[in-house]
């Protein structure tokens, strides 16, 4: 028995790790591999989301300015409408109050979903679940500190890869035994290539405001992988 036999294997098993921890370090920029679209969007939608927070804010202090980022310049005079009209009203009594807070937040989130090309669908109850990675984005701006955000990511990438990795790496051993065998190696492959290629896409495409469905298509990357098409799954 050779005696180094021990640590080279050790050496490799160190190898194999580094490999894969390092795959954390794209982890800062494709933090939307954990939400959907629909979910980001929709957290503007929400009661207690960051439109209607300033909104309530800028009613309290009677400063409509404190909103009106949150909305496209040419809607501002619509905005600015909208809220001298609340303000008006809101203090006849507290029906009328709610009324006009309601009137306002509603004009508000129209406004601001129409400015990212999404449909407005009425306000949604405060508490909704979000998912992990929306909360977890939020609080690393309020906190300054990144590290849980991408503690959060780097598990899921990591986790991601490897089975995807691992499925695709045992079929392919056995893909030259048989036809039945060759093709659960191609319904292993192909996922595991559509997952890796759309982390890269999500980690080299710049993403705009209001960019949802469609955003690789529309930011002139082709849709993850072009023979998708020919192996849906």
């Amino acid at each position: 028995m050779n005696i180094l036999t021990g640590p080279l294997r050790n050496r490799e098993k160190e190898e194999k790790m580094k490999e894969w921890t390092g795959i954390g370090s794209v982890a800062a920029v494709i933090i939307l591999i954990l939400g959907t679209a629909g979910n980001a969007l929709a957290h503007c939608d929400t009661l207690d989301g960051p439109v209607i927070n300033l909104a309530r804010q800028a009613l309290a202090k009677g400063d409509v300015k404190i909103i009106l980022p949150w909305v496209a310049a040419d809607k501002e005079t619509e905005i600015r409408k909208a809220f001298d009209l609340t303000m008006a009203v809101r203090g006849k009594g507290d029906k009328e109050r709610e009324l006009a807070d309601t009137y306002f937040f509603e004009t508000l989130v129209r406004v601001h979903r129409e400015g990212e090309g999404a449909p407005y669908t009425g306000l949604k109850p405060a508490g909704l679940d979000m998912g992990p990675a929306i909360p977890a984005a939020d609080k690393a701006l309020e906190t300054g500190n990144p590290g849980p955000l991408l503690k959060l990511i780097n598990e899921k990438i990591h986790a991601g890869i490897h089975k995807y990795y691992m499925e695709a790496k045992e079929k392919k051993a056995h893909a030259g035994e048989s036809v039945e065998a060759g093709r659960a190696y191609v319904q292993a492959y192909v996922p595991y290539l559509h997952f890796v290629e759309r982390l890269y896409l999500d980690a080299t495409t710049p993403i705009a405001h209001g960019a949802g469905e469609g955003t690789h298509a529309a930011a002139g990357h082709p849709e993850p992988a072009a023979h998708a098409a020919e192996h849906k799954h």
